[in-house]
């Protein structure tokens, strides 16, 4: 007999004594053992305790899951007598699970790969962690049939959905009056797509299988109660049911293009105040650039900074103690932004443009408790925390999706 043959690290579900008795002599050995999930590392909740170090890092917090099997490639089979043995079966592709996290479906930033680990964690599933898509699965079967009868060969998958939240750390007041820094869910929540790796197999009707299995959605796909799978017909491939071609039209649409953030001319209604955003305890700042195909670099403040390092807060709102501000250079006239085509990139720089009604000029800034300037600066847009690399004058200020989580992500805002 052959059993399942299953790519390495793949998850499926051990069957019954019964179940398992039967698949010896329907359709293979018993299922493998499921994979291990993954270890979560120690992850921060919504009101624990944060330091200076966190304003500028952000993590993920799954608030809810939801596992399916699904199918994802199918095909109606019928064995007869003197057809039994192995056979390479062509399925047709029937659903298209594509990882996404948020409006994302390229996973490359720290932030979604954290989510999704998370998220394998809480269903205790071992989850594609990567950009990657069930139609590029090779709908290749091969199977050992020893008995006759109708089969559905397929492949399939356990879907993971669900929701995640952001936290970012921020002060809070504490009952008695004080202050204190706590990781609270800021902006930034979404909904994600994964799934397990693919298994596959052959079921006939009249096996017993494992509720909730991806075997068992094959055996539903399969139509027991249809013409189709109580009349004899030649050996091989089954035109698909009514049930088969409606599942396949059910198919939920591909996820939304990422919105544009609108664009329009600003009037600005800045505060007074000019600040400085510092690396705390250094001599660099942020530096707005003088030309337009450069960004906004750590630059010593001098009598020569001719107010490129100076900064003014506009348009600014406050909710659940974070404030919301358009950061406005006092230099050049501009206001910080990400560019618009680097929006979803990892470590994207930031720069300045036209101060405009758009979304990628607008900033969260997250503070210490009262009587510290420290601060964490997050672009609403986007979701990623603002941070550099390494100290060093001229070196970019970038975006991070989880943020600087050496603490390089702190800055100091000091008033002029």
């Amino acid at each position: 007999m052959r059993s399942i043959r299953l790519r390495s690290g793949g998850l499926l579900i051990a069957v019954t004594a019964t179940a398992a008795a039967l698949a010896v002599t329907a359709i293979g050995p018993a299922a493998a053992p499921a994979a291990a999930a993954p270890t979560e590392a120690t992850s921060p909740q919504p009101g624990d305790a944060c330091t200076t170090a966190d304003l500028g890092t952000r993590h993920p917090y799954i608030k809810s899951t939801e596992v399916s099997p699904t199918i994802t490639h199918f095909k109606g089979w019928y064995v007869t007598e003197g057809t039994t043995g192995e056979q390479a079966v062509t399925t047709t592709t029937t659903t298209t699970i594509k990882v996404t996290v948020g409006l994302d479906d390229k996973i490359e930033a720290s932030f979604a790969v954290d989510a999704l680990n998370k998220a394998g964690v809480s269903v205790g599933l071992s989850v594609k962690m990567e950009s990657s898509t069930t139609s590029t699965e090779s709908n290749a079967v091969t199977w050992n049939f020893n008995q006759p009868g109708y089969y559905g060969v397929y492949k399939g998958t356990k879907k993971v959905t669900g929701t995640y939240g952001s936290l970012n750390c921020n002060r809070a007041q504490q009952t008695d009056g004080s202050w204190a820094l706590r990781w609270a869910e800021g902006p930034g929540s979404g909904s994600f797509t994964t799934y397990t790796t693919l298994e596959e197999g052959a079921v006939r009707c009249q096996d017993q299988v494992p509720a909730g299995s991806v075997m068992a959605e094959a055996q539903t796909l399969l139509d027991c109660g249809a013409s189709t799978a109580k009349t004899a017909h030649p050996a091989g491939a089954v035109a698909p049911t009514a049930k088969q071609r409606q599942d396949r039209l059910a198919q939920p649409a591909a996820p939304a293009e990422r919105p544009r953030a609108a664009a329009r001319a600003a009037a600005l209604d800045c505060q007074s105040a000019v600040y400085k955003i510092e690396v705390p305890g250094k001599p660099l700042s942020w530096g707005a650039p003088l030309l337009a195909n450069d960004g906004v670099r750590l630059r010593p403040s001098s009598i020569f900074s001719a107010h490129l390092d100076n900064w003014r807060l506009c348009n600014v709102t406050e909710s659940n103690g974070v404030l919301e501000a358009t950061l406005w250079n006092w230099g050049n006239g501009g206001c910080a932004t990400i560019a618009e085509q680097d929006a979803s990139a990892e470590r994207a720089i930031l720069t300045t443009a036209s101060c405009a009604e758009d979304d990628l000029q607008r900033f969260y800034i997250y503070r210490d408790v009262p009587g510290s300037t420290s601060i964490g600066v997050q672009n609403k847009y986007t979701g990623s925390m603002m941070g550099h690399d390494r100290y060093a004058d001229g070196e970019f200020i970038r975006q991070y999706s989880s943020g600087r989580q050496d603490g390089t992500g702190t800055y100091h805002l000091t008033g002029v």
